[in-house]
């Protein structure tokens, strides 16, 4: 995988999306209901996820921080994470369930990105789903004809971030014109260390007290 060779930055963290490994257990079930009656390993498979996903619903519901949200994970989540492991890893043993199989590629998909799949333990802020990035990114994809000739190499990153930041002022409701117009104004002249104090997320947090 592309994703496991050193790019970026030494502080980049690869976490992969629950998401997606959850729903190839749904396709699964969707293939095998069609002809008998669906395996309830990989049911409970799909519990598990949706079990790990209550989690930060609950969070969310609760208005947790971060550092709540992590304790929360901590205390709920190491227990669905080893049943849903060793409930792969007994599947994968069985030989009942072909490699090449819908449910096979499912439980090899999981098992192969295991590590990155739980690195929300480690790291509060990683997300359990990319759903919501993915769809920011979206138009971005949809539109991509638009923007194929960017001038130079250099304006690549620039765009990027600049869709960072508006996909970020989005997701926090925050109104992107006021953002701009308070934080643009001196920004060329504006050390590097205060730039954090700047971001849609610490503005947001600002403007909330």
């Amino acid at each position: 995988m592309v994703y496991d060779k050193d790019i970026g930055t030494k502080d980049l963290i690869h976490a992969c999306c629950m998401a997606h490994a959850r729903r190839g257990f749904v396709d699964a079930i969707k293939v095998q209901s069609k002809a008998q009656a669906p395996d309830a390993r990989l049911e409970r498979a799909v519990a598990l996820m949706d079990d790990l996903f209550a989690i930060d619903r609950q969070a969310r519901e609760q208005n947790l921080s971060l550092d709540d949200r992590h304790a929360l994970r901590q205390e709920c989540a190491p227990a669905l994470l080893h049943e849903l492991h060793m409930l792969l890893n007994e599947m994968k043993a069985s030989g009942a369930i072909l490699p090449q199989s819908v449910a096979g590629k499912a439980i090899n998909y999981t098992l192969k990105r295991w590590v990155e799949l739980t690195r929300f333990l480690d790291h509060p802020v990683v997300e359990l789903s990319t759903n919501w990035t993915e769809n920011s990114m979206r138009p971005v994809a949809i539109g991509r004809r638009n923007w194929l000739h960017l001038g130079s190499k250099e304006a690549g990153p620039k765009i990027a971030a600049i869709f960072s930041t508006v996909e970020s002022c989005r997701k926090l409701r925050v109104p992107i014109r006021q953002y701009l117009a308070d934080v643009l104004p001196g920004l060329a002249n504006c050390s590097i260390q205060k730039l954090p104090a700047l971001t849609p997320t610490a503005y947001a947090a600002a403007n909330a007290k």
